[in-house]
C-alpha cells in the first residue's frame, strides 16, 4: 500500500530530527527550473501571486535566493520533521520507532509545490509555493501545468501490481496526480465530524484525521481495504451506510471530539 499526504505551509526549522537518516528528492532538477523561474520575483510580486504579507513575502524571496540544487544535512533537514501542521500532528512522526520510519520511507510520499514528490526521509530546503499558485512557467500558467504526468508517473514508478493507493491529500494537492493515469486502485476516505446534529468536513478535523489515518497505516502495516476501513482512532468509526469502496467515510460524533 501507497498513501500520500500534503506538504504544510508552516515549518519547523530548529528541532532536531530523532532518526539520522536521510534521502534525495528525485526530481530536483524540476525543482530548479521552478526556482530559476520565481527568482527573478520581488517581494511584492510574491505578496501579489501568493497573497502573502510584506514579511512573509520577503521571508520567502530569501528562501529562494538561498536555495541550492545540493542538497546536504547542512542546508536541509528531512521532510517528515520539516513540515507542520494539522496533518503533520495526527501524523506524530516523532514517536515513531526505526521499523515504522522505514515502513513510513517505502509507503508514504507527500506531495509538493516545489518538489512533486517527496518521501518522508528526503531532504528539503525552505520554501513556500503551493500546488495551486498560478506561477508563469515554460510549460503553461501554474504548477499543475508543470509538472504534467511527472507525479503520476514517479507514483505508479512506486506502486506494485495491484497494490492500493490511498489519497490523504487535500483537493489542491492531488489535483496534481492524473487519475486516469494510475496503474492501481484509488481509495480516498472522508473524514466527517458532527456539528448541530448533522455530519460534515470540518476542515482542521479533518486534516487532522488525515494524518491520523497516515499514522495508523504505518503503525498496523496495512495492506488491504478492510484494514483502511478498521482506523478508529480518535473516536472515528467506519459508517458503511455513507461510504463507496473507493470512498470509505469516518464519522465522528460531536461527543468524541476534543473539548475545547
Amino acid at each position: 500500500m501507497k498513501f500520500l499526504i500534503s506538504p504544510a505551509k508552516t515549518l519547523d526549522l530548529t528541532s532536531k530530527p530523532n532518526n539520522e537518516s536521510f534521502s534525495l528528492p528525485e526530481l530536483l532538477d524540476e525543482s530548479q527550473q521552478l526556482i530559476n523561474t520565481i527568482k527573478p520575483c520581488t517581494p511584492a510580486d510574491i505578496a501579489s501571486l501568493m497573497k502573502l504579507s510584506d514579511k512573509l513575502a520577503t521571508l520567502n524571496v530569501s528562501r529562494y535566493q538561498e536555495w541550492q540544487k545540493i542538497h546536504t544535512q547542512l542546508n536541509s533537514r528531512p521532510a517528515i520533521y520539516t513540515f507542520m501542521g494539522d496533518v503533520y500532528t495526527g501524523l506524530d512522526a516523532y514517536s515513531f520507532n526505526e521499523s515504522d520510519m522505514n515502513y513510513a520511507q517505502e509507503s508514504l510520499r507527500i506531495l509538493s509545490g516545489l518538489y512533486g514528490l517527496l518521501k518522508p526521509l528526503d531532504l528539503m530546503q525552505a520554501y513556500r509555493l503551493e500546488m495551486g499558485t498560478r506561477l508563469n512557467n515554460d510549460r503553461g500558467s501554474n504548477l499543475y501545468q508543470f509538472w504534467g504526468d511527472i507525479i503520476v508517473d514517479k507514483i505508479n514508478d512506486n506502486l506494485q501490481e495491484g497494490e492500493l493507493l490511498v489519497n490523504l491529500a487535500s483537493n489542491e494537492y492531488f489535483k496534481a496526480v492524473n487519475k486516469k493515469k494510475l496503474t492501481s486502485p484509488l481509495i480516498t476516505p472522508n473524514f466527517l465530524d458532527e456539528k448541530n446534529g448533522q455530519f460534515k468536513v470540518i476542515s482542521f478535523y479533518a486534516k487532522k484525521a488525515r494524518g491520523l489515518m497516515a499514522r495508523y497505516l504505518i503503525e498496523n502495516r496495512c495492506e488491504t481495504l478492510d484494514e483502511i476501513n478498521a482506523f478508529n482512532l480518535a473516536g472515528y468509526r467506519y459508517n458503511p451506510q455513507q461510504s463507496t469502496k473507493n470512498n470509505p467515510v469516518f464519522i465522528r460524533p460531536e461527543s468524541a471530539q476534543p473539548k475545547k
